[in-house]
């Protein structure tokens, strides 16, 4: 299916759709062709009749802004800057996130201020319908004058250099620019400054972390409300009376969606000895519902900037104006991913500790849930493995948005390091399902050892689903593939 990106917002639930079908393509609306056009003529006529210098456009970059270049050097000027930038360093970043970055980078120039060519606009989107995918690197953004060393990658191959991902193996992109007949870009003046000042990195690793950690928010429930009745706990923490005196959204919303999962629960709604579950169960709603709120917050940002002008200087054609500023600057970003990584942590988090106390022994559970414990270790080692997942998302919650280090000899003298922030939110979010893959499973577990009352209709419709992927442990087996196999099943119900 074609998308038409066009001037209207591009929403969060747009781009999941778009990325959910590998063969979909994006194409410009003729609006978005008119300002694209409108703005490089706009600016090709600036540079006709005013000899004022400006900056990216007919100086030097960074530090060397008052270093003027002749007319005949701008192509090259910015041809040099991008094979410069190429810095990348450490792993590569996965192909899901470069289409991502391609799509994003699409959307900010389509907007009509960057002042680039329709066809370098275009051949953007001719990579993400064709899947050509640039080799990226995920290591030397500073978050701030954009994320320059991993677009540089991201455009390379548009003047036939760097490397790309086709078809599942990677070329030189030269020889793919020849496989669909085409001739490197020769890039204008600005055009590579456009194309490197942005924050498509970090808009790409935070989306794709905000959107998994939307849908694993919601699993989070699902597989809660599963321990619960394996824990055999009492409904009336999820009163709504108690959520409503309190007034957080996130927390009403979660209590409202435990009561619902388990309506019609017989293990909840019998008669308890005990009087009282532990936090990890008894504070779902508080816990589960402040990382709802957080992730409300966050995707707010995204959206205002999936749809934002974020390179500079920015072109505007009608207020005859080329202002040189700041919008490449990832603080907004930075600040926010980091706050969702935390909120997803902390998912993980409570999640052990349920792991932890099905595991225990107690209200009639088996030790390890197993029925010969000492010959079996059971699920023993499950938890040691969420506990050590759990620790080392802990480590990754050091916010990177409080570092700051100068650079461009003091022109660049605070930095978002808002980059860094979107790679270890992407592992925080990659933690977060593998610890809720651990607690499905020992959940799935116990509850097995509660057939003296039913579960819900909406939990066991769950956990049988779930054994048709994972079957129930009897005695001690290989657990690796069953931990495995159980967080495909989150990723994929």
């Amino acid at each position: 299916m074609n998308y038409i990106i066009s001037l209207n917002w591009l929403s969060i639930d747009d781009v999941k759709t778009i990325l959910s079908d590998n063969n979909s393509t994006i194409s410009l609306s003729d609006e978005c062709k008119q300002k694209v056009v409108k703005c490089r003529e706009y600016l090709d006529w600036k540079l006709k009749t005013s000899k004022v210098p400006v900056y990216g456009i007919n100086t030097g970059f960074g530090s060397l802004c008052n270093k003027s270049i002749n007319d005949e050097d701008l192509s090259a000027l910015q041809t040099n800057l991008v094979m410069s930038h190429a810095c990348g360093c450490g792993e590569e970043v996965p192909q899901e996130i470069v289409r991502l970055m391609l799509l994003l980078k699409v959307k900010s120039l389509s907007l009509g201020n960057s002042g680039v060519k329709l066809d370098t606009v275009e051949r953007l989107a001719f990579f993400f319908n064709n899947n050509i995918l640039p080799v990226v690197y995920k290591q030397g953004s500073l978050g701030a004058s954009g994320d320059l060393a991993p677009l540089a990658h991201l455009s390379l191959p548009l003047l036939g250099l760097g490397e790309v991902f086709f078809k599942g193996e990677k070329y030189n992109s030269m020889d793919v620019l020849k496989m669909f007949n085409l001739k490197p870009l020769t890039l204008s003046s600005k055009e590579g400054l456009a194309l490197l000042n942005g924050t498509q990195f970090m808009q790409s690793f935070g989306l794709y972390s905000l959107m998994k950690g939307m849908k694993l928010s919601e699993m989070a429930d699902l597989i809660s409300a599963v321990s619960l009745e394996a824990f055999d706990g009492r409904i009336e923490p999820f009163d709504n009376l108690l959520h409503v005196i309190r007034n957080h959204s996130g927390q009403i919303q979660t209590a409202d969606k435990m009561r619902n999962l388990l309506a019609d629960s017989k293990i909840m709604h019998r008669t308890k000895v005990h009087v009282q579950d532990p936090y990890s169960f008894r504070c779902i709603p508080q816990v589960h519902g402040a990382s709802k709120d957080a992730i409300e917050y966050v995707a707010k940002i995204f959206t205002e900037e999936i749809n934002a002008v974020t390179d500079n200087p920015t072109v505007f054609p009608d207020d005859d104006k080329i202002l040189s500023g700041g919008n490449f600057h990832g603080q907004p970003l930075a600040l926010s991913m980091d706050f969702l990584a935390i909120a997803l942590a902390e998912l993980a988090n409570i999640s052990e500790r349920r792991v932890y106390q099905l595991i225990s022994g107690k209200r009639g559970l088996p030790d390890f849930l197993v029925a010969n414990p000492g010959l079996n270790s059971g699920f023993m080692i499950p938890q040691y493995a969420a506990a050590s997942i759990v620790s080392q998302n802990k480590q990754l919650c050091t916010p990177a948005s409080v570092d700051s280090i100068e650079s461009s000899q003091g022109q660049e003298d605070h930095v978002s390091m808002g980059a860094n922030s979107a790679t270890k939110l992407f592992s925080v979010a990659n933690n977060l399902e593998t610890v809720l893959a651990i607690e499905l499973f020992t959940a799935a577990q116990a509850v097995e050892f509660r057939k003296d009352a039913a579960m819900s209709s909406a939990t066991a419709a769950f956990v049988s689903a779930f054994r048709k992927n994972v079957p129930f442990v009897e005695n001690d087996k290989y657990m690796h593939p069953e931990i495995m196999k159980s967080a495909a099943f989150i990723r994929n119900y």
